[in-house]
């Protein structure tokens, strides 16, 4: 970086706009991908659909996102890191307004999905950009922001749409997160500062990358780990909506809403692992996580509704345990390749989202929430003992370099 142009450090006014604009685009694409989320029982009742139908309206935003981001990051290469998410948020914003006014399903769904490409261009460039505009000093509380955006978006997203829906319907919910989508693009494309650290064309084979990634004997498994567990938590929470609309409870959409107040715990144990893990050694604090979210699966077939509400918790304090060691091991094993090897993870990550959320649909249709919950200790139980063959796995005889984590709230 010439002399005339550093880096921007922390406590500057470049650097606090940079934060500021990480922290809307965090919050503007989380809540754009997860807002209909408590919506689906809604969709279902209006247009007649199976849970599983209705739960489209997630996977074919997260599956177009988890290919996406395989993509956004070597376009980004070409055009620019800033360019490109100013172009994202944008189009996601009004591909979610749009949704809101188009009369049928199937548009809906076709909206949907253009703005999972759309979403792509945000996390799979956000490090970089980062990393090239900040000095390495403030790198990291500039990307605390950008993560804390992107737990209070996927978790205010859902809650607006609740909120707004239990008191107009579906189409006001999602216009007004769509709405704040574009105001929050705007409000990034005024505050992000020009790129001074890209250089257009950077970075080596893709191919070659992928393949010395997939030679290593931790990261496929810690990418089956983002696939199995993404896959858990999203299940319960696109099916809790249905269960707990319908008797015995009976909440109201508000009340619903509010379970994912629950992200809160979510983000504490994200750090609360991660600094665990940090002191104790990932190998052997992995599976604590897992066997939470476990235990959290298994207390929400009770009856009682306070255990069922317990049950999400232990299953939201559990994933994001794990996922924030996973991410954070991923970091630690692609030190050759590491925007690659945290691409890879979001892509199998997003895609367990898209996948094993609509596979849960099916149980939910055909066995109820007994067959949600058997589901999900399958998919745990696979988890589990992945993790229990990780931790077989010798750590890389490097000392350790502490990277940001690939995120996702």
């Amino acid at each position: 970086m010439p002399a005339s142009d550093p880096r921007l450090a922390k406590g500057t006014p470049a650097y606090r706009r940079l934060t500021l604009a990480m922290l809307f685009a965090g919050f503007s694409t989380f809540s754009l991908l997860y807002s209909v989320q408590p919506l689906l029982p809604l969709f279902a009742a209006d247009y007649h659909l199976s849970a599983e139908a209705a739960s489209l309206a997630v996977s074919l935003a997260t599956g177009p996102l988890a290919i996406g981001i395989l993509f956004a990051g070597i376009l980004s290469d070409r055009v620019g890191r800033r360019p490109l998410m100013v172009a994202a948020m944008f189009a996601a914003g009004a591909l979610t307004l749009a949704a809101a006014l188009v009369p049928g399903w199937t548009t809906l769904l076709a909206l949907r999905l253009l703005t999972g490409v759309a979403l792509a261009g945000v996390p799979a460039v956000a490090m970089a950009y980062v990393a090239e505009e900040v000095d390495v000093a403030s790198v990291g509380a500039a990307m605390g922001l950008y993560i804390g955006g992107s737990a209070i978006g996927g978790m205010g997203g859902r809650l607006v749409a609740s909120l707004v829906a239990d008191v107009a319907d579906w189409r006001w919910a999602l216009g007004s997160v769509g709405l704040a989508g574009l105001v929050m693009a705007e409000a990034f494309r005024r505050l992000a500062p020009p790129s001074h650290g890209f250089v257009a064309g950077a970075g080596g084979s893709p191919l070659a990358g992928a393949a010395a990634l997939f030679r290593d004997r931790a990261l496929p498994l810690l990418y089956a780990e983002a696939f199995l567990l993404m896959g858990v938590f999203v299940t319960i929470y696109n099916y809790a909506g249905f269960r707990l609309l319908a008797p015995p409870y009976g909440l109201s959409q508000a009340a619903v809403g509010g379970v994912f107040l629950l992200y809160i715990l979510g983000s504490a144990s994200s750090a609360l692992f991660g600094a665990f893990a940090g002191t104790v050694g990932r190998r052997r604090v992995f599976w604590l996580p897992i066997v939470l979210l476990i235990a959290g699966v298994a207390a929400t077939e009770a009856r009682a509704l306070v255990l069922v509400i317990l049950g999400i918790a232990l299953v939201t304090i559990g994933f994001f345990g794990a996922h924030s060691i996973a991410s954070a091991w991923v970091g630690r094993r692609a030190q050759a390749n590491r925007g690659q090897g945290a691409a890879f993870y979001l892509f199998f990550y997003y895609l367990g989202s898209s996948v094993l959320g609509s596979a849960g649909g099916f149980a939910w249709t055909h066995a109820g929430w007994t067959g949600v919950a058997l589901f999900c200790l399958a998919l745990g139980g696979l988890a589990l003992l992945l993790g229990v063959v990780l931790a077989r796995i010798p750590p890389l005889p490097d000392p350790e370099i502490r990277q940001p984590a690939a995120v996702e709230p």
